[in-house]
């Protein structure tokens, strides 16, 4: 059992408390659940903790998912509403997402927090060259893929993201976007497709984690209950705002935004590990 002064809970407290907030607002302006902010901070909040390297990881990835389930409610419902949800690419890739979430779900349980910190901060760098570079206007129009690539790439956000404990925006909006998908209607199906990673990972993250030692106070296998309460409320109340945001700025900012984030939160990771 940790010990945790009253002055370092209530400290960490209101930490979640702004985490979710700041994750709320990304995931209704960027589409990508929350948990590319989720995930760090929660990795540095077990931190200072001091829980166990070996657990420190997944509890984070986890938990992050368990509050994508929320946090992608309220942000796909506000873009359902806008009419920004593509809701035939959902029925069309969302059977291929689901199956990657297992098998991602599968990986991440039996293998090593450095290794899944590693994954993190290299897809979210990748990712983030991606969007601050590759011209926005210039690039010739591309059909959509069909099979086999459709396959191919619906598993694979499915599989990367639900091992880096995010929605699956972070690499649906890039992958929309290379095929000249309209940005805003690639943020709000991103959101909905956060949904298709995050129950059924959440459910794996639990059940992998039933019985390991090391956990923190509160969780339930690999998600830690006491983080998923404090972050859920405010991230709830703030997704509508980032939909709103998402839908007044201009899209070369949004992809700059977006950019920015994943930049920042990669550099932390790599910096955590060395």
């Amino acid at each position: 059992m940790l010990n945790v002064d009253p002055g370092q809970a209530l400290f960490l407290l209101v930490t979640l408390l702004a985490t979710g907030a700041i994750a709320g607002v990304i995931s209704g302006l960027l589409g990508v659940g929350g948990g590319i902010v989720i995930v760090p901070v929660l990795f540095f909040v077990f931190l200072a903790l001091d829980v166990s390297e070996t657990v420190r990881m997944h509890v984070a990835v986890g938990t992050s998912l368990a509050t994508i389930i929320f946090t992608g409610f309220m942000s796909a419902r506000s873009h359902w509403k806008r009419g920004s949800v593509d809701t035939s690419l959902l029925r069309s890739w969302g059977p291929w997402i689901a199956f990657g979430v297992v098998a991602g779900t599968v990986i991440g349980g039996n293998v090593s927090g450095t290794v899944l910190t590693l994954v993190f901060a290299a897809i979210a760098a990748l990712v983030a060259i991606n969007m601050a570079f590759k011209p926005a206007d210039l690039a010739k129009p591309r059909p959509m893929p069909g099979t086999p690539l459709k396959q191919i790439l619906s598993t694979t956000i499915g599989l990367i993201s639900v091992m880096m404990g995010i929605g699956g925006g972070t690499l649906a909006v890039p992958i929309l976007s290379f095929f000249t998908y309209p940005i805003r209607l690639a943020v709000g199906t991103a959101a909905a497709i956060g949904l298709i990673i995050a129950i059924p990972g959440t459910i794996g993250y639990a059940l992998f984690g039933l019985g390991v030692s090391g956990l923190p106070p509160f969780s339930l296998g690999y998600v830690n209950l006491a983080g998923l309460v404090a972050i859920i409320p405010t991230s709830m109340l703030t997704a509508p705002l980032g939909v709103k945001l998402a839908h007044a700025i201009p899209q070369l900012a949004l992809r700059w935004c977006f950019a920015g984030f994943l930049a920042i939160t990669s550099i932390r990771m790599i910096t955590s590990i060395f």
